[in-house]
């Protein structure tokens, strides 16, 4: 049993009591309308406003069958070296536009590149792999419209779609300049490491993992798509500069280091940081958690480095 009084500090235990208070761990016992409801009360008393300078545009992506709706953040002064396309997490059921809207506006403020939040389809209605459809259209979209380099990043199910996005589209001209990754899921053996240790994490549980695959799939087995699990691809090579960070406390923690791995055998740059004491979810704890602060700092500095040709690594 894992002894999470001593894992995580009272810093974080705070956020995680708050979080609970809006979003129950039996949440997902409900319908996938409460989910929603709920999950979206909780994000409302999450914001934490624009910081200064930054507007936002709403806009839509046209593609043959429906509008992709989508977010572009852009700072009084922008910086044109590259332009990020974000994808968020909220188990391929939850989320859109206002469920990170601080967090995108946050990161443009701190990058100073355009932030372009997309609002993938969701399950059930949308399954899988409609939300994947939505990202590659995203990058297409992003690649005519941007002469500069493109960024992906997302967190959770957010980040499982822009690697799919990043794997996609390697070879493209406009391939992806680099991707930063957040606590995401990537497929691994739930027979396994973080899946065993950290089963019943508080904010994410292996049950919460079950229930989100099934509204993902309508019950199919797509576990051998290279899409829907990215460590299942057969071949790593050519894949962007990769940044991972992972929650320890996190029954996905297992999955970022094995796919750094599988990128660095095949001649890529990758690296992963395991983010120590800290939950899944912590993004909406960067402004009261220290831990989550320095994390939130790490991702904004991988993205700017990578969207200047760098590698900080």
């Amino acid at each position: 049993m894992t002894d999470y009084a001593k894992l995580i500090d009272a810093q974080t235990w705070a956020f995680i009591e708050r979080t609970n208070s809006f979003y129950p761990p039996d949440t997902v016992d409900c319908s996938v309308d409460q989910q929603r409801a709920i999950y979206d009360r909780m994000c409302r008393e999450f914001h934490a406003g624009y910081p200064d300078g930054i507007s936002a545009q709403t806009a839509a992506i046209a593609t043959p069958s429906h509008a992709i709706p989508i977010r572009l953040y852009r700072a009084a002064t922008p910086d044109p070296s590259a332009m990020v396309l974000y994808f968020h997490g909220g188990g391929f059921i939850l989320g859109g536009l206002e469920s990170h809207d601080d967090v995108c506006a946050e990161l443009c403020q701190r990058t100073g590149y355009d932030v372009v939040s997309v609002d993938y389809r969701l399950s059930p209605e949308h399954l899988y792999p409609a939300s994947h459809e939505d990202g590659y259209s995203a990058f297409e979209w992003a690649a005519r419209g941007y002469r500069c380099p493109i960024l992906l990043a997302g967190d959770s199910a957010g980040g499982n779609i822009a690697a799919a996005v990043a794997g996609r589209y390697r070879h493209h001209p406009r391939a992806p300049a680099g991707q930063v990754l957040i606590y995401p899921g990537f497929g691994g053996d739930h027979t396994r490491g973080s899946y065993i240790t950290h089963a019943n994490a508080p904010m994410l549980s292996t049950r919460d993992m079950a229930f989100y695959q099934k509204m993902r799939t309508g019950g199919a087995d797509v576990s051998r798509d290279a899409g829907f699990a990215p460590l299942r691809v057969t071949d790593f090579s050519g894949l962007p500069p990769t940044v991972i960070v992972t929650a320890e406390c996190d029954p996905l923690a297992s999955d970022g280091p094995d796919y750094r791995d599988r990128i660095v055998e095949a001649g890529g740059r990758a690296w992963c940081h395991e983010e120590k004491g800290l939950v899944h979810g912590y993004l909406r704890g960067r402004h009261t958690v220290d831990r989550a602060r320095r994390s939130f700092s790490r991702i904004v500095d991988a993205l700017k480095a990578l969207g200047k040709g760098e590698w900080p690594y």
